[in-house]
């Protein structure tokens, strides 16, 4: 991994559109204009941090690889790496790649024709570990083992180093010169982390040799001890460093869960770590409370008077097994509490830090097959959202800029960054509703096929391999099959369609056989009432839709009960209007107190042919018998909530304009595997890291999927399977396109020609909320940029400062 962040997880059209855009909007911005939030660093100059000190810093978990062109690296292996190994290039505060003067005199391209050639020109000082010049023997071991060549290098990449057709040394042992096969705008993405020969000389070595271990490095740091056991890796100070010495004397990265982490914060077992909302909101309510809790929140806070009078109750009470059993229940809860209470105690010793990580989250939309696949129906699905609107929901509670994203290739601050949404259009819902209309999509259309079936890809034989299997109990961590799934706009009753009862409603297993008095909100887990579907947020009684009178004829609920005694003693009637008129006259005669009359029997009619009314979408839409339903996949695990929260907007979005989705909430670590790369979703919400290189790095995200021999699509990582091979030109073109202005017109290009195809739609920029102790300094929420080590420290005490003034 390098500082350009791996392009993973932790995301084909139809016609010809004119599209009067597609240079890109602010085409002639090509500064990308200021980054939409700075870091929040606590930034401090050199000299008033202090020297010496430790550090513990949260991560999610120890790596399993320290080499980062591995498929296994992970955002612990890029920490790693940055702080003990050469970086050629680093990422300012707006993202972009700026040359690393510790390791770079200088680097250029200095010669275009006949081929690009890079000249880096090496600080002279820079050594590694063990001594020896960095150099140009490690350049050519790097560009060997990643350049495809050899298979028995298990590299998870080698985008750029392919295109290298040599290296060698320059005028002298400082001199490195690259030549490339053909031209490559994103040189500078290369060689960063720079390995030293002992890692890339041998696919051993490579393989094997640095998973665990980093016995050479070149850094501010070197690597010490990983301890699995206590979850830590110690980076020390590199005492053969030559540039600006590192201010910590250790850095401990410190694995934590990140539900964990602010319990972590108050035990002392870390300094800093990222955070969720919700431990945000608890060292806000520390600092506001100053450390007291008032049971407003906590445990116990959800605990009500009648709850707790029933809790004294059962633990004074007669029964002395209940009463023991409620007394260890509420001591547990009193033990809880404090704990609580300690912890929000000694969360007021921390601040929150507010950045927007280099990430963005979009609405991805699945073109494999289905409804989806027509780009009219995508497009309608962009133009009905309001976006501000949804980036609002996630960031303006935490105080942070809430301005959509408008490139799928930049933000806001980097150089290829510029708004070009216009290339699809803003939020019209008019124009959304005439775009369905023009794909065949209708209101009141006629429903042919079953109930349950779909238009997305599970009508079409596509399956969920996450859901529970039948009769097997699902399991604490299972959020599929029935659980966490529920409809809005499908045939619910409000939307115009008949609900029609089904013969096998009452009895069958898993349903309840009573009703629950009183009304009931469902707004997550399953709709298991009788089999009817309810919508999110919908009042719903239980047992109320028993029994409900045909919807053709819709009599009253006594007339109805009359009328079938009626049909029972007559044995038929000619049509609708004698029912109606018998049961008219009886309840006339009851009215007077007069006995009712059994009317004489008559010779039976041959009984009416049975009408089975006609099922509609109502103010669904529907096509060619079936309703335009999509299924929406989101993780449910926590940490998610603000991602659910925006889903189930755009669902409320969405059936206003006819169109049914069904949310269903998967656990996390079955979200991307199972669905998002495989394909089973309509709509999914997801995020996507930043690059400073997108030319190289987001191709694949954005290739035109091509068919496999097996009939199957190699989708790369276009897990939308949308694209275009104009699309496709435009990145190959940028990517080899030396004249920076040009490369940058080339990818505003591209990100129009990605915003018409409607694939996916940027969202909002990722918050970035970091807890640190507010002595800390140079670290916290970094934004677009990469940390400088050697700056992090603890700050120098107010007296320390006034003394050195004097």
């Amino acid at each position: 991994m390098t500082q350009r962040r791996r392009r993973s997880l932790a995301l084909l059209t139809s016609g010809v559109l004119a599209l009067p855009l597609l240079a890109g909007c602010g085409a002639g911005e090509d500064d990308g204009g200021p980054a939409a939030a700075g870091p929040d660093i606590g930034l401090t100059a050199r000299e008033q941090v202090a020297d010496g000190g430790v550090l513990r810093w949260a991560v999610d978990s120890l790596p399993e690889t320290l080499n980062a062109f591995q498929a296994d690296a992970d955002a612990t292996t890029t920490r790693i790496a940055g702080a003990v190994l050469p970086q050629l290039f680093t990422l300012d505060a707006k993202g972009r790649p700026v040359a690393n003067p510790d390791y770079l005199e200088k680097a250029e391209v200095v010669e275009r024709e006949p081929k690009q050639v890079v000249l880096y020109k090496l600080n002279q000082k820079a050594v590694w570990s063990d001594g020896r010049e960095i150099g140009a023997a490690d350049f050519v071991a790097q560009w060997r083992a990643l350049n495809g060549k050899d298979s028995a290098y298990w590299t998870a990449r080698n985008s750029g180093y392919e295109r290298i057709e040599k290296i060698e040394r320059g005028k002298n042992d400082l001199e490195v010169k690259v030549t490339f096969v053909r031209p490559y705008a994103d040189w500078r993405s290369l060689f960063s982390p720079l390995y030293p020969k002992q890692v890339m000389g041998t696919p051993e070595a490579f393989n094997e040799g640095a998973r665990g271990a980093l016995k050479v490095t070149a850094g501010p740091f070197n690597l010490g001890a990983i301890d699995k056991k206590t979850g830590t890796a110690a980076l020390t100070r590199n005492p053969r460093w030559w540039g600006r010495g590192a201010k910590l004397d250790t850095l401990v990265l410190t694995a934590v869960p990140r539900a964990g982490r602010p319990a972590a914060l108050a035990a002392g077992k870390v300094d800093l770590a990222e955070i969720d909302r919700a431990g945000a909101d608890r060292i806000a309510l520390a600092h506001r409370d100053a450390g007291r809790v008032d049971g407003t929140h906590g445990p116990g806070a959800s605990l009500t008077p009648a709850q707790a009078t029933r809790s004294w109750a059962l633990a004074h009470g007669a029964d002395e097994t209940k009463a023991k059993e409620e007394q260890e229940n509420r001591q547990k809860n009193a033990e809880a509490v404090q704990k609580y209470a300690d912890e929000q105690s000694a969360l007021r010793g921390f601040e929150v830090r507010r950045s927007l990580e280099p990430s963005y989250t979009q609405l991805a939309m699945n073109g494999a097959s289905g409804p989806l696949s027509d780009e009219r129906v995508r497009r309608a699905i962009a133009r009905a959202l309001d976006r501000k609107e949804l980036a609002e929901i996630v960031l303006k509670p935490l105080g942070l800029p809430a301005k959509p994203v408008g490139s799928h290739l930049a933000l806001a601050g980097q150089q290829a960054y510029a708004d070009n949404s216009d290339a699809l259009g803003g939020q019209d819902t008019h124009a959304a509703q005439a775009l369905l209309a023009d794909a065949g999509w209708r209101k009141d259309g006629k429903l042919t096929e079953p109930p349950e079936a779909k238009a997305g890809p599970e009508g079409e034989g596509a399956t969920d391999d996450s859901k529970t299997p039948s009769g097997a109990k699902p399991g604490p961590g299972d959020g599929t099959g029935n659980d966490g799934l529920y409809i809005v706009g499908q045939d619910d009753g409000r939307n115009g369609a008949v609900r029609r009862d089904r013969p096998d409603r009452r009895g069958r297993p898993g349903r309840p056989s009573a009703p629950v008095s009183g009304p009931r909100i469902l707004q997550e887990g399953p709709a298991a009432f009788e089999g009817d579907l309810v919508d999110e947020g919908m009042a719903f009684v239980p047992g109320s839709l028993r029994g409900r009178p045909s919807p053709v004829l819709a009599p009253s609920s006594l007339a109805a009960q009359q009328g079938e005694a009626l049909l029972a003693q007559a044995g038929a009637i000619e049509d609708g209007k004698r029912a109606a008129a018998a049961a008219a006259a009886k309840a006339e005669a009851e009215a007077d107190g007069e006995d009712a009359k059994e009317p004489a029997k008559a010779t039976p009619a041959p009984a009416p042919a049975k009408q089975v009314a006609p099922r509609t979408s109502g103010a669904m839409l529907a096509k060619d018998g079936k309703q335009l339903d999509l299924r929406f996949v989101l993780p449910a695990g926590p940490g998610s909530e603000a991602l659910r929260a925006v889903g189930e907007r755009i669902s409320q979005t969405l059936r206003k304009i006819g169109i049914s989705t069904r949310i269903t909430k998967v656990p996390d670590e079955s979200f991307f595997k199972d669905h998002i790369a495989s394909g089973q979703y309509d709509l999914a919400l997801y995020s996507w890291p930043a690059t400073a290189f997108p030319a190289t790095d987001d191709r694949p995200i954005f290739a035109k999927p091509e068919p496999a021999a097996d009939g199957s699509l190699l989708v790369e990582q276009n897990y939308t399977r949308v694209g275009t091979d104009h699309i496709d030109q435009l990145f190959d073109q940028a990517a080899g396109e030396l004249d920076e202005a040009k490369a940058r017109d080339l990818m505003r290009k591209a990100d129009a020609r990605i915003w018409a195809a409607a694939g996916s739609i940027p969202l909002y920029q990722r918050p970035e909320l970091v807890a640190a102790k507010p002595g800390l300094a140079n670290a916290g929420a970094f934004g677009l940029g990469a940390p400088r080590f050697q700056d992090i420290g603890w700050k120098k005490p107010p007296a320390a400062k006034d003394a050195k003034k004097k």
